[in-house]
């Protein structure tokens, strides 16, 4: 019974490992996919970065408003402009997390190279995508579909290797792994948001002049 078991487990393991040739290899071959999904999060990355570089201009044109009414004691005008650079900072953390998180897949599934990194690569960079495209839904809602199509591309290829493989790679830790991945997106973009952006003045005319340069 051993040897009998001791055969099945190797000739299993030589069946799978003609599925990922297959996979990777056969008349559909996966890397094309892969690349072409790559190439779009690339094309979405560049357009947070344009995003974020609007922001940027426009939190400082509202900021020199916000002094302007300071000095001129416009207590309304200056809370109105307040609330606005608050709405742009809190926009300008939203794209900056979203930008670093499709970073980090793009890197992840550019270095796929078997059905092994599919498993541990594919499933979090979905639940990324996914996120993204809700969290992005007020600060770029043209993103969304975009977004959506990559992220069907993604399934798809998932759901070819499981068909091949035999594999089930939907699991609790890579959901766990795409929520790490935002969480140190997040923190990322707090640090480098608060580095971008001055602190709101929020006191006297002193303040608001230091703030300013």
């Amino acid at each position: 019974m051993s040897k009998f078991e001791k055969g099945w487990t190797r000739q299993d393991r030589e069946s799978f490992a003609k599925k990922t040739k297959d996979t990777i290899r056969g008349p559909q071959p996966l890397k094309p996919q892969i690349q072409k999904a790559t190439s779009q999060l690339q094309q979405e990355v560049s357009r947070l970065d344009g995003a974020l570089n609007r922001l940027k201009q426009r939190e400082q044109s509202i900021f020199k408003k916000t002094v302007n009414a300071v000095q001129a004691h416009d207590e309304p005008t200056s809370k109105a402009y307040s609330n606005e650079l608050a709405e742009i900072k809190k926009m300008a953390k939203i794209v900056t997390q979203s930008k670093i998180a499709l970073e980090q897949i793009t890197m992840r599934l550019q270095t796929v190279t078997d059905v092994g990194d599919f498993a541990a690569t594919l499933s979090p960079a979905i639940g990324v995508i996914r996120t993204v495209r809700s969290t992005l839904g007020q600060a770029m809602p043209d993103a969304q579909a975009a977004l959506g199509d990559i992220g069907a591309q993604l399934n798809s290829i998932m759901v070819d290797v499981g068909q091949i493989t035999g594999m089930n790679i939907y699991s609790g830790e890579t959901s766990e792994e795409a929520e790490k991945i935002m969480a140190e997106a997040a923190a990322i973009a707090e640090k480098r948001v608060g580095e971008s952006f001055p602190e709101l003045p929020s006191g006297t005319n002193e303040s608001v002049y230091s703030s300013g340069g």
